[in-house]
């Protein structure tokens, strides 16, 4: 096999997570973090968490985090409580309307990967992560954090990569 080959399935896998992410977007009128951050709430005991403890979940950074909050409070989707134990830290709440649409939702590509990953032998698994990590020490990306969810929103400082290799501008993608 050529290594172009490689590329192409890289190539679309990038596009798939780009092609999902603009049908979130459309049909859905949310980000996939936005989504991903809504299901984290609905899958809680009280539907409410801390802002600290979503972007752990998300591994987001806390500026991301409150941002994605802010848009979707603005959407009516969450709502922000106070704590009434704790006057310094405030709950993140997921509302009905964030409830309704996290139930017509469809199951997002990172989910549909874990759940075929869980039905692998583990060897397999451990075949899949050593191929994984040689493209990624290959691009030279080792140091790049990454959260478990596809998504194209990431925030990308243009200093994180080598401007000569082409794979990693993803604007030519």
């Amino acid at each position: 096999m050529e290594y172009t080959e490689i590329l192409i399935k890289i190539r679309k896998i990038l596009r798939s997570i780009n092609l999902e992410s603009k049908k979130i977007q459309k049909e859905y009128g949310v980000s996939i973090p936005q989504l991903m951050c809504l299901d984290y709430l609905g899958g809680l005991k009280e539907y409410r968490a801390t802002q600290g403890n979503i972007a752990k979940y998300l591994n987001l950074n806390s500026s991301t985090m409150s941002g994605i909050i802010n848009r979707m409070e603005t959407k009516g989707l969450v709502a922000r409580l106070p704590n009434n134990y704790d006057k310094r830290t405030v709950f993140i709440a997921l509302t009905a309307k964030g409830a309704k649409l996290l139930e017509t939702s469809p199951q997002l590509l990172h989910e549909q990967l874990s759940e075929k990953l869980a039905k692998l032998p583990n060897e397999k698994i451990i075949e899949i992560n050593d191929a994984l990590e040689i493209v990624v020490k290959s691009l030279d990306i080792e140091d790049i954090s990454a959260s478990p969810i596809f998504t194209v929103e990431d925030p990308i400082s243009r200093n994180q990569y080598d401007l000569k290799n082409p794979l990693q501008n993803h604007e030519n993608m």
